[in-house]
């Protein structure tokens, strides 16, 4: 059996934070941000809300969306580096919410690369017959880890969750291809320090762009595949020239980029199953259509995978 996406879901907060209103407070303007970032708004979780509590939300959602029940998974996997509490970890917390069972549930810490990582774990346990439904969460309220003060961070991150099921699908369908990596050297230029998001832009930027441009690349040569081929690159929306410099390494033209980065701004772990979701909800995504999925993170972390889509 090859692993492939049954269905997925999002939860984004009410809250719409512009970048008008970010003006008001720092010193930054809209047409600066929208032109080195291509962000326009985020979504800002109440105090209120936790982690868990978005998580929860996608998570019943990517389960619906599936057609299966809760009572069907066999594992849960959440990536998030902002979760209510250092343990009990998320996934746990989430499998009693659910009321899934007694299944095995774990948190991946990889960052903005963590939906990648968790796909790729739970397709591990599908293809081996271990395992047959799988639930992963990209999920992380960046707001209560940003800096306010830091205009340089500050405009970059916004709230939200997504997930998806991953289970058994049709030959030919599925996860393709994958590749994952990290390189710790560059820890220094995207972390937590005490309570806020430290990052030295310009390192992260030049890390980016080579590492998702190459990514990209690599998973589809894995495949077997053509850039011709490619009918959607789903990039962590990071960052819009960051976004391009990867689109234009693996040559497809600017419609197959999905971007939500203009809505969402940068939400880490859950931005490339939130972009998805956003495209599957506009009926965007089409049976057979071929997908690249490519992150990067703090760690440094990177990840990427080929997938066809249908079941």
């Amino acid at each position: 059996m090859s692993a492939g996406i049954l269905g997925v879901g999002k939860f984004i907060p009410e809250r719409v934070v512009t970048n008008f209103d970010l003006e008001k407070k720092m010193d930054t303007s809209d047409e600066w941000i929208r032109t080195r970032t291509g962000i326009q708004e985020r979504r800002i979780a109440d105090e209120k809300t936790n982690t868990s509590d978005m998580a929860f939300a996608a998570a019943k959602d990517a389960i619906k969306n599936a057609g299966i029940r809760a009572t069907d998974l066999d594992m849960i996997l959440v990536a998030t580096v902002t979760p209510d509490q250092p343990f009990p970890s998320m996934a746990c917390m989430l499998q009693d919410r659910l009321g899934a069972g007694h299944v095995a549930a774990m948190d991946i810490s990889a960052a903005c690369s963590g939906c990648i990582y968790g796909m790729i774990t739970a397709k591990q346990f599908i293809d081996s017959g271990v395992y047959k439904h799988v639930l992963v969460v990209g999920v992380e309220k960046l707001s209560k880890i940003t800096n306010w003060e830091d205009r340089t961070t500050a405009v970059l991150f916004g709230d939200a969750a997504a997930a998806v099921v991953l289970g058994p699908v049709s030959e030919g369908r599925g996860i393709i291809s994958w590749e994952l990596g990290s390189d710790g050297s560059g820890g220094k230029n995207l972390y937590q320090d005490g309570p806020f998001i430290k990052m030295n832009g310009r390192e992260v930027f030049k890390f980016a762009v080579r590492q998702m441009g190459e990514s990209a690349v690599h998973v589809v040569e894995k495949a077997g595949l053509k850039k011709e081929d490619i009918d959607f690159l789903i990039p962590h929306q990071a960052n819009i020239r960051i976004m391009e410099a990867s689109r234009e390494r693996l040559g497809i033209p600017e419609e197959k980029m999905i971007k939500s980065i203009h809505k969402y701004g940068n939400t880490s772990s859950s931005s490339i199953p939130l972009a998805l979701a956003d495209a599957v909800e506009e009926g965007r995504i089409k049976e057979d259509d071929l997908i690249v999925m490519v992150g990067f993170g703090g760690g440094l972390t990177w990840g990427a995978l080929t997938l066809r889509w249908g079941r």
